[in-house]
């Protein structure tokens, strides 16, 4: 598995605390099948979650040595969770911000229980900017549980979908856990990331797979887990 959404690197963000968390996380995944891994720390413009990409390629780079030192089998990228904002565009030309492993995707994240001001029209002009969005865990949005039209029209306007493994877990309730499955018996995930915040211990990835192959044949699991996440890492 190609892991697009993590919260590994330390002390940024509400993921890793101190870098042996991260490492301990990173273990943790590479247990459970996983071979490259994004880092996406959350940017929430104006907040105490704004680490500048200075900052995080100094982590990164840390933690990339320490993977080294202890040789564990896992490559590590860079990229951020980004809150929506009218902003995002100014923030990625004055380098504060970055894409996807440095490609021309986003992950970008709409607010959990509210709809954010003109949010469509943001999307629409990354996209024809050139960037290929992809929405942070459709499942967990109240808007997409109280209308089933919200995640319908985003998918015909182009942005891609990434759902988190543990929400076919029932990690975050029984209607995102619907949810995802709709989404994934009607083929509109783009690819699945793990979203992990913390050490977890608890196969979450084995026992999400196993519950998935309900809804895919094993080409197409192997199509959201990745072939379309190696899309980002090849830049295509």
């Amino acid at each position: 598995m190609i892991d697009i959404h993590s919260h590994i690197l330390p002390s940024i963000d509400d993921g890793a605390k101190t870098l042996e968390d991260s490492l301990e996380i990173i273990k943790e995944l590479v247990s459970q099948g996983v071979t490259d891994i994004i880092a996406t720390p959350h940017y929430v413009d104006e907040t105490i979650y704004s680490s500048p990409l200075t900052k995080n390629l100094e982590l990164l780079k840390e933690l990339k040595e320490k993977i080294k030192a202890e040789n564990i089998k896992a490559r590590i990228y860079l990229g951020n969770e980004l809150y929506i904002s009218n902003r995002i565009k100014e923030l990625l030309e004055d380098g504060e911000i970055t894409t996807l492993a440095n490609s021309k995707y986003l992950l970008v994240e709409l607010p959990l229980d509210e709809e954010f001001p003109n949010y469509e029209d943001i999307l629409m002009d990354l996209m024809n900017s050139g960037f290929k969005v992809i929405l942070a865990h459709p499942e967990r949005y109240r808007l997409a549980k109280d209308d089933e039209e919200f995640l319908e029209n985003l998918h015909k306007m182009g942005v891609l979908f990434q759902c988190n493994m543990g929400s076919i877990n029932g990690k975050y309730g029984s209607e995102a856990k619907k949810l995802v499955k709709r989404l994934a018996k009607n083929k509109m995930i783009f690819a699945f990331g793990s979203d992990i915040h913390h050490p977890n211990r608890n196969d979450f990835i084995v026992r999400a797979r196993k519950k998935l192959a309900k809804y895919y044949d094993k080409n197409e699991l192997n199509k959201v887990l990745v072939i379309n996440p190696s899309k980002i890492l090849l830049k295509k």
